[in-house]
Formats: structure tokens, C-alpha cells, sequence
């Protein structure tokens, strides 16, 4: 078992150093090609679509056929060829294939790696064998960062799709040695362990890792949202549902907007790798922390604290960033990046908490496909808003309705709480 996990836990860094990669360079380069906010949040937005379809459809094929290796594979094969694909295009056009195909792809390798993590070690050594995988994903996005600020110093941003494509080349030879595992566990059993509900959604940064769907969710098992809107309240957990939504709706337009919101001030592609390298390295901290201020404060306040430097980082954004130049430009700029991550920190460990807790037994696998049906929207959403309000407006305008949605989830999430400490289920 122990040779399997060593194998296996190889393909990990190299694949996300390509993928934190493209998450990063894909937009700069659009932006180099003569994009701008609206050619950017069109590929981001087309890019999670894609990962919500993926999410689903690796998930089918993992629990028909427990084709881990060939999954990857497949998945590993398609991404180096779209790295390839994009050092050689010259026009913004086929990014719009690229993008959501790299999404629908880079999808897959979730999946597999929680199924491996089950598969290859006792169930109580999950626990230890999820945070190797998390610490090494974390790894691989600082290595994609600081491999991005060097090679951008010296070369043109083109080239960085090589490395990109280097290291997918090296998680196809490393998944080429994955063995067969002796018994197969279904995705379900997961969503049953409150270690792998904290992987889902607190072992990395970029948000697609949040869209899990154990079962394909139908207009009924939308019951407790649906009646929110009609003015009743069938279960505290639609206020849950609804909250996330707004959450990853309000993020999503600050991070959208965020690269070229820095390249309009002039930043090279190089400093804007080096932001992004502060605000993992910063995230990947804080991680270690935020389990210890839950356990001290309780999941409930832990999520209400986490809003304030959300916010906070979306303000300063919005209406300090803008007021310096030079080295107090970056200095504001880091301090939003590095409060955004912080709050999503806090945020994303104990909302796993509460959403475990609130999910009534047995019906594991239905509510947490429509937490990330509400999730996917909400990025979508996110994504195209950002463009729209800032072609319209500006990117003040846009910072402002980011942080106010994110109020608005705020005000949901109070809602929550009160229905959930007074009973009141009808």
C-alpha cells in the first residue's frame, strides 16, 4: 500500500504547477494579446462552466469504471496539448476553445486524487493522507508563482506555456506508474468523512476545487432554496445554500477583475506573479492557523470574523489601491490579496463544518451537489459581472458590487444562524 501511495502522491506537484500556472497566465496573456476585462471574464466564466460539467462527468466515469489512471491520463494529455496549443496561437480566438476545455479537464484530477487517498490507506489514516495531498498542492501553486515572476523577468509570457507543459509531461510519467488498487471505494463514502469535507473545500485556492457533485441534483433536491424565495422556511440550510452562492458570486468578481486590474496600472507580468506568490504563500500559512481559531471561536463565529478582511480586501481594492503609486501601490495591493485569502481561510474550513453538520444523514451525496450547483452559479456569475460592470463603469464600480453581494451573504448567513439557534423549521 505504502509503494502504491508513493506513486501515486508523485503526479500531484507537477500537475498543479501546471495548473496554478495557466490559472495565472492565461489572463495576462489575453491581456498581451489585447484583451481586456471583457475577453478575460468571458474565459474565466467559460472556464468554470466547463469545470462544473467536468465535475460531474469525471465523477460518472470514476463511479461506473474506477479508471483512475486512464482518467488522468486522458486528462494529462489534453492539458499538454493545450499548453502546446497556446504557445503557438497568436490570436485571442482559440482561447476561447482552450479555456474551457483546460477547465473541463483539469477538473478530473480532484476526483481522482480523493478516490486514491480512500483506496490506498485506511480510513483513519485519511486524515494524514488528505493534508499530503493539500500541503503538496500548495507546493505545486508556489512553484507555478515563483517559477512565473523568474521566467516572466527574463522571457515573454508565451514561453511560460512550455514549463506548463513541461510539468504536465512529467505527471503523464508519473501517473503511467499508478497501480491497480485491490478494492474500490465509491465518491459517496467521502461526503461521509468530515476529512474529506474538508479537502473539498479548504486544500487550495482556485475555486474549482469547490464543485463537487457525488449525485446529479434535481429541481427538487432545490426544495429548501426554492421555498426561501417563496417566503417560507422549510430548513435552515437553504439560508446556507443561498449564502454560499453570494460568497462565491462576490469573489469571484474581485478575482476576476483582479489581473487586469493590476496590469491597468502599468505592473509587469512578472510583478503581477510576484502578487499572486505573496497571496498563496500568505494563504497557505494561514491555513495552518485557521483550524485553531475555529476550534477557539466555534464554526459560527469563525465565519462571521472571516467576512471582515474579505471585505475589507475588496474596499481597499476598490478605494485605496487606486489613491498610491509605485511602492505603495504594491503595498495596498498585496494587503487586499493577502486579506482576501485570509478570510477565505477562515471561511471555507468552517463553512465545511456547518454544511457537514447541517446535512441530514443519508442525504450526503444530494445536498452537496446543489452546495455546488449554488457554488458553480455564483462563480459564473461572478466572472461575467465583473466584465460587464467594468466595461460599463469602472473597476471601482465593480470592487463596490463585490463587496456588497458579499454583505448581502453576510446578511444571509446571519439568517441562518438565527433560524438555526431558534428551531424554527417548518
Amino acid at each position: 500500500m505504502e509503494s502504491i501511495n508513493k506513486r501515486w502522491l508523485g503526479f500531484i506537484l507537477p500537475s498543479n504547477i501546471a495548473a496554478e500556472g495557466l490559472h495565472t497566465v492565461i489572463p495576462l496573456f489575453v491581456i498581451r494579446l489585447g484583451g481586456g476585462i471583457s475577453e478575460v471574464s468571458v474565459m474565466i466564466a467559460i472556464h468554470y462552466g466547463a469545470a462544473a460539467l467536468g465535475s460531474i462527468f469525471w465523477g460518472k466515469i470514476l463511479d461506473k469504471y474506477h479508471a483512475k489512471k486512464a482518467v488522468l491520463l486522458a486528462t494529462f494529455s489534453i492539458i499538454l496539448f493545450c499548453c502546446l496549443w497556446l504557445y503557438n496561437t497568436t490570436k485571442i480566438e482559440p482561447i476561447y476553445i482552450i479555456s474551457p476545455l483546460s477547465g473541463f479537464f483539469l477538473t478530473a484530477r480532484g476526483p481522482v486524487t480523493q478516490m486514491l487517498v480512500m483506496e490506498t490507506s485506511p480510513n483513519n489514516q485519511w486524515s494524514k493522507l488528505f493534508a499530503r495531498t493539500s500541503i503538496l498542492s500548495t507546493l505545486g501553486s508556489l512553484a507555478a508563482m515563483v517559477i512565473g515572476a523568474a521566467w516572466s523577468f527574463y522571457f515573454d509570457t508565451r514561453q511560460y506555456f512550455m514549463i506548463c507543459a513541461l510539468a504536465t509531461a512529467v505527471s503523464i510519467a508519473i501517473s503511467l506508474q499508478i497501480s491497480k488498487t485491490h478494492f474500490h471505494i465509491e465518491r459517496n463514502t467521502l461526503v461521509q468523512s468530515m476529512h474529506g469535507m474538508q479537502h473539498i473545500f479548504s486544500s487550495h485556492l482556485r475555486m474549482h476545487n469547490h464543485l463537487f457533485f457525488p449525485k446529479i441534483p434535481e429541481l427538487y433536491d432545490f426544495k429548501h432554496i426554492l421555498s426561501l424565495l417563496k417566503g417560507k422556511v422549510s430548513h435552515e440550510i437553504g439560508f446556507l445554500f443561498l449564502t454560499n452562492f453570494l460568497f462565491y458570486f462576490g469573489s469571484n468578481i474581485y478575482f476576476t477583475a483582479l489581473t487586469p486590474f493590476l496590469k491597468s496600472f502599468g505592473l509587469s507580468d512578472s510583478t503581477v506573479f510576484l502578487l499572486y506568490l505573496t497571496q498563496t504563500g500568505t494563504m497557505a500559512g494561514f491555513f495552518f492557523l485557521a483550524p485553531k481559531i475555529i476550534a477557539r471561536m466555534g464554526e459560527e463565529r469563525s465565519t462571521m470574523m472571516a467576512y471582515v478582511p474579505r471585505i475589507t480586501g475588496v474596499v481597499i481594492a476598490g478605494f485605496v489601491v487606486t489613491l498610491f503609486i509605485g511602492s505603495g501601490l504594491l503595498v495596498a495591493a498585496i494587503a487586499s490579496m493577502c486579506l482576501m485569502v485570509v478570510g477565505f481561510s477562515i471561511y471555507s474550513t468552517s463553512n465545511s463544518v456547518l454544511l457537514f453538520k447541517a446535512i441530514p444523514k443519508g442525504f450526503e451525496g444530494t445536498y452537496l451537489g446543489v452546495n455546488s450547483s449554488m457554488v458553480g452559479m455564483g462563480v459564473f456569475g461572478g466572472a461575467l459581472t465583473a466584465g460587464f460592470v467594468t466595461r460599463t463603469f469602472n473597476y471601482p464600480a465593480t470592487f463596490l458590487i463585490s463587496s456588497l453581494v458579499l454583505f448581502g451573504s453576510v446578511v444571509l448567513f446571519r439568517m441562518y444562524l438565527y433560524h438555526k439557534l431558534s428551531g424554527r423549521i417548518l
